[in-house]
C-alpha cells in the first residue's frame, strides 16, 4: 500500500506571524513612506531654520503673602495667594504696559512684546517662571527682567491699595466714635456726682473700647509687610540659541516622518481590499499558496518553459507540480482544472501547460484539455503535432470519432481531434484544443467531454483541463463535478479579497475542492489593477481560433487524425488570452 503525504494545509493565524507579514506588507507601500520622510525632513529642516535665531531667557519671582510676622509658621502662603489667578495677572495687558513704559516700548509694540512672554509655575511652589522669547540674547534678558519687575510692581501697588483701602474703613468708622467720646467726655466733667454722672462713666468706657479696637486694627494693617515677592533668578543673556540645531531638527523630523508614513501606509493597508502576500490569498482560499512565478522581465517569453535559458520557471512549475503530486485528493483522481479569477488568462494557460510537461516529464500520461471554447490558442501557440489517433479520442465500443465530424454548430467539440505538444526534454504530452462552438455550457457538459476527462481514471493517467477565468464566465463550474481539483492562477495585487472567497465559495457550492494557488506577477505592459467589466474580461488581440476539421484551408483538407494536419514543430511568443 502506498501512503500519500498530504501538503500543508492553509497557515493558521498565529499572531507573531502575521505582525511580522504585516510589517512586510507595510514595506511594499514606498512611495508613502518616502513621502512621509520627506515631509518629516522639510519639517525639520523649517524647524532648524527658524529657531536657529531664537534665545530664551528666564527669570524667576517667588511671591509671598503680607504678613505682621514673617516668622510664623502657622501663615500658609498658599492659602493667601491664588497661583493661577496671579499667573494670569502676569500675562495681562496692564502688566505688559507697565514693562513697555519701564523698557521703553511704544504702545504700538506692547501686543509684540506680549507675543514673547510666557509664565509658567512649577508644581508645588510659589514661583512664577517668566520665560521670554527673543531674536537676540540681551533683548530676551531685558524683557524677561522688565515683565517680572513690572510684575512686582503691579503687584505692590494692588497690595497698597487694598491696605489703605482698608485703614480708610477703619478710620471713617473711628472718627464718628472718637468725636462721640470727646463729646461725652465734657460733659462729664460738668455733671455732679449721682446716678446720671454714673451711666455717662459707663457710655464712655464703652465707646473708648470700640475706639482703641478701631485703632489696634488700623496699626495692625499699617504694621504689615506689604513686600509682593522677589526675583530669585533673574534673566540673563543664553548662549546659545533655543532650538535643537539643524541636525537633531533633521532627525526628529526624519523620525516623525517615518511614522507619519508608516501610520498611512497601515490605513492604506487596512482599507486595500487586494492581497498584499501569500498568507492573504491562503487565508481567503483556505488553501496553500503552491508557488509565485518570478517575473518574466523579457516581455513575454514562450508559454513551455522547458527549453527557457533561465531555469527559474520551469524549476517553479516543477514545483507547483511537486506538491500537487504529493496532494492526496489529487493523486485520487489526478484531474486538475486550472482557471483565473478574471479578465485575462494567458498566465492560467501557461501554467496548465507547463503542469502537463511537469507530468510528463515524471512518466505519467497526460491529457491537457482546452475547455476555453470563447478564446482557443493554445493550438496556435504549441510546437503541435497530429500524429496518429491515440486512445485519448477512443470512445467506447471502438467507434473513433463516429459522428463527431459530420455535424456542425455546438456539437463540434470534442470532435475527435487531436494534438501531440513536443514539450522537449520533458517528453511529449496529449492536447485537445479548443474551438468556438455555438453553445459552451452544452458542449462542455456533453457525454464526449466527460468521457475525455475521465481519461484520468486510467493507470498512470493524469488530465489538465484550462477552463475561461472563473468570476467571468460559468463554464469552469461546469466542470468542477467532474475534476474535483481547481488550482487557481492569479495576480494578488490585480483580485481582490472578496472575489478569491468568492472563487472558493462557488467552488465548494459546485462540489469542487480548491487544491491551492498560483501567484504571478502583472503581465509586461499591463496594469496590476483589477478588471471588473464582463465586457472586457478576457478581452486582447485574440489569436486566430485553431482550425477545425470542416474548415476547407485546414492543411491538405483532410480529417484530422490522418496525418493529414501536421503543424511543423515551433516556439511561438505568448499572445494575449
Amino acid at each position: 500500500m502506498t501512503e500519500t503525504n498530504r501538503p500543508a494545509a492553509a497557515p493558521p493565524e498565529d499572531e507573531p506571524d502575521l505582525l511580522r507579514d504585516q510589517f512586510r506588507q507595510l514595506l511594499r507601500y514606498r512611495r508613502l513612506l518616502g513621502a512621509g520622510l520627506a515631509v518629516g525632513l522639510l519639517g525639520g529642516v523649517y524647524l532648524g531654520v527658524s529657531t536657529a535665531d531664537t534665545y530664551v531667557s528666564v527669570a524667576d519671582v517667588v511671591l509671598r503673602a503680607p504678613t505682621d510676622d514673617p516668622f510664623n509658621p502657622s501663615l500658609a502662603p498658599d492659602k493667601a495667594i491664588n497661583i493661577g489667578s496671579e499667573r494670569q495677572v502676569a500675562l495681562s495687558g496692564s502688566i505688559a504696559e507697565q514693562a513697555a513704559k519701564t523698557l521703553g516700548i511704544p504702545d504700538k509694540g506692547v501686543a509684540g512684546l506680549r507675543a514673547g512672554l510666557q509664565v509658567t509655575n512649577p508644581p508645588q511652589t510659589m514661583v512664577l517662571r517668566f520665560t521670554y522669547t527673543a531674536s537676540s540674547p540681551k533683548e530676551a534678558a531685558k524683557r524677561a527682567n522688565g515683565m517680572a519687575q513690572a510684575y512686582l510692581h503691579k503687584r505692590q501697588e494692588s497690595l497698597d491699595i487694598t491696605r489703605n483701602t482698608m485703614v480708610k474703613g477703619y478710620a471713617d468708622q473711628r472718627d464718628p466714635v472718637a468725636k462721640q467720646l470727646d463729646d461725652l467726655a465734657k460733659q462729664i466733667n460738668n455733671m455732679p456726682a449721682g446716678t446720671a454722672r454714673d451711666a455717662a462713666l459707663g457710655s464712655k468706657t464703652d465707646l473708648q473700647s470700640k475706639v482703641n479696637t478701631l485703632n489696634n486694627n488700623i496699626s495692625k494693617l499699617q504694621a504689615l509687610d506689604m513686600t509682593p515677592g522677589r526675583i530669585t533668578s533673574p534673566a540673563t543673556p543664553p548662549g546659545a540659541p533655543d532650538g535643537p540645531g539643524l541636525p537633531m531638527s533633521l532627525a526628529l523630523g526624519a523620525a516623525t516622518g517615518l511614522a507619519l508614513g508608516l501610520l498611512a501606509a497601515w490605513v492604506r493597508l487596512v482599507f486595500d481590499p487586494a492581497p498584499r502576500s501569500e498568507g492573504d490569498v491562503a487565508r481567503s482560499l483556505r488553501a496553500p499558496v503552491l508557488g509565485y512565478l518570478p517575473r518574466d522581465k523579457t516581455g513575454g517569453g514562450p508559454l513551455l518553459a522547458a527549453g527557457e535559458a533561465d531555469p527559474r520557471l520551469a524549476e517553479e512549475y516543477r514545483s507547483v507540480a511537486f506538491r500537487l503530486a504529493y496532494d492526496s485528493r489529487f493523486a485520487d483522481r489526478r484531474r486538475l482544472l486550472v482557471v483565473a479569477p478574471r479578465g485575462s488568462s494567458e498566465t492560467a494557460a501557461a501554467v496548465a501547460v507547463n503542469l502537463a510537461a511537469s507530468f510528463a516529464e515524471t512518466g505519467k500520461d497526460v491529457l491537457l484539455i482546452e475547455a476555453d471554447l470563447r478564446t482557443p490558442v493554445l493550438a496556435s501557440q504549441l510546437p503541435t503535432d497530429a500524429g496518429g489517433r491515440p486512445r485519448w479520442s477512443q470512445l467506447p465500443g471502438g467507434v473513433l470519432g463516429s459522428g463527431l465530424g459530420g455535424g456542425s454548430g455546438e456539437s463540434e467539440w470534442p470532435d475527435g481531434r487531436q494534438l501531440v505538444v513536443d514539450a522537449g526534454e520533458s517528453g511529449a504530452f496529449d492536447l485537445i484544443p479548443g474551438d468556438r462552438v455555438r453553445n459552451v455550457a452544452r458542449a462542455l457538459t456533453s457525454p464526449r467531454a466527460t468521457r475525455l476527462i475521465s481519461e484520468a481514471d486510467s493507470p498512470n493517467s493524469t488530465v489538465v483541463v484550462l477552463a475561461p477565468p472563473v468570476l467571468s464566465y460559468a463554464d469552469a463550474l461546469a466542470l468542477v463535478d467532474r475534476v474535483d481539483g481547481v488550482l487557481v492562477v492569479c495576480d494578488p495585487r490585480a483580485v481582490h479579497r472578496s472575489d478569491l472567497a468568492r472563487i472558493r465559495e462557488l467552488i465548494s457550492g459546485a462540489g469542487g475542492t480548491v487544491l491551492g494557488a498560483v501567484l504571478h506577477h502583472p503581465l509586461p505592459g499591463q496594469k496590476s489593477k483589477r478588471d471588473t467589466s464582463p465586457a472586457t474580461a478576457g478581452a486582447g488581440p485574440s489569436p486566430s481560433p485553431s482550425p477545425s476539421p470542416q474548415d476547407p484551408d485546414a492543411a491538405d483538407g483532410g480529417l484530422p487524425g490522418e496525418g493529414g494536419d501536421t503543424v511543423a514543430l515551433r516556439t511561438v511568443r505568448s499572445g494575449r488570452r
